[in-house]
């Protein structure tokens, strides 16, 4: 005769340990809301913005705001809250898209390094050395002036920049997985390189990659700003932050909304991509997570 009956329940999911001490991290969700707030607005843009971010209106021109114009209007007459709206569009793919591509060369790069080893390490880490060298905004500088001004060579422009950072991350936990026993095993049955690599040594490594790619676009969005406050971003009559706030600094004086709008919509963006970078490397560090 038994004591109890077997216990019948489905078993309990386990909760991943990364996504729960992001969930306990009060600050992740300020990030996080901010980030969904300013994306939901740029994407549904359209809908939201009241008025073209291309309509001039000679008579309108240098509005206060007011209850029409809520973020006055600029020298043309433009609604300014309507070309904020747009401009997030421009300014948010910039970020994701050059983060990316800098994502993926340079770990590939840093992977590739980290992997194979010896001289073909030290040519990576030696070029990886001379653009670290290079302060962002200037290498950025330099290779926008090379190219144009326009949105696929601002996005190359600004990938290149942050290819280094990411090589240099992956690179260095690659060289301590591929010596871990696994690996060792995967070689002896056999497995290619670069099935290692992009099967056994990627997963491990990505949420580092994840995290340095979440900072990254902070400062590739700051980068597109500043780019195209000198006139090296995208072409005008097109709204981005940057090139709202070089339009603005020739009425400073007498429209101040012109340049501060702008700028806090890169100070909340910026803000918002560090807190949930900030959130994210806590939670993905097991020695932070157990002491939270």
């Amino acid at each position: 005769m038994t004591d109890a009956t077997a216990d019948t329940s489905p078993p309990r999911r386990q909760k991943n340990p990364v996504l729960d001490a992001l969930y306990r991290n009060k600050f992740s969700w300020i990030g996080i809301g901010l980030i969904v707030t300013i994306v939901l607005l740029a994407i549904f843009a359209p809908l939201v913005a009241p008025y073209d971010p291309l309509q001039q209106s000679i008579l309108s021109r240098l509005q206060p705001p007011s209850v029409d114009h809520w973020f006055g209007t600029d020298s043309y007459g433009r609604d300014v809250l309507s070309r904020l709206l747009y401009g997030a569009r421009i300014s948010l793919a910039i970020g994701f898209l050059s983060v990316l591509a800098a994502m993926i060369v340079g770990s590939t790069l840093g992977i590739l390094a980290g992997y194979i080893g010896g001289v073909f390490d030290q040519l990576v880490m030696g070029l990886v050395d001379v653009m670290l060298s290079f302060p962002t905004l200037l290498l950025g500088l330099m290779v926008a002036a090379m190219l144009g001004a326009s949105f696929e060579n601002l996005i190359i422009a600004i990938a290149i920049t942050e290819t280094a950072p990411f090589a240099r991350v992956a690179r260095a936990p690659t060289i301590a997985v591929k010596r871990r026993e696994y690996i060792e095993a995967g070689r002896s049955l056999g497995f290619t390189p670069f099935r290692i690599m992009g099967v056994h040594i990627l997963p491990n490594i990505l949420s580092d990659i994840v995290v340095v790619g979440s900072l990254w676009m902070a400062s590739a969005i700051r980068t597109e700003a500043a780019l195209a406050f000198i006139g090296l971003g995208v072409r005008p009559p097109t709204p981005t932050w940057g090139g709202m706030i070089r339009e603005g600094f020739d009425n400073i004086l007498n429209g101040w909304w012109l340049i501060v709008f702008p700028s806090l919509s890169i100070l909340f963006t910026v803000l918002a991509l560090n807190i949930l970078g900030d959130a994210l490397r806590d939670a993905i560090d097991p020695k932070t997570r157990s002491e939270g």
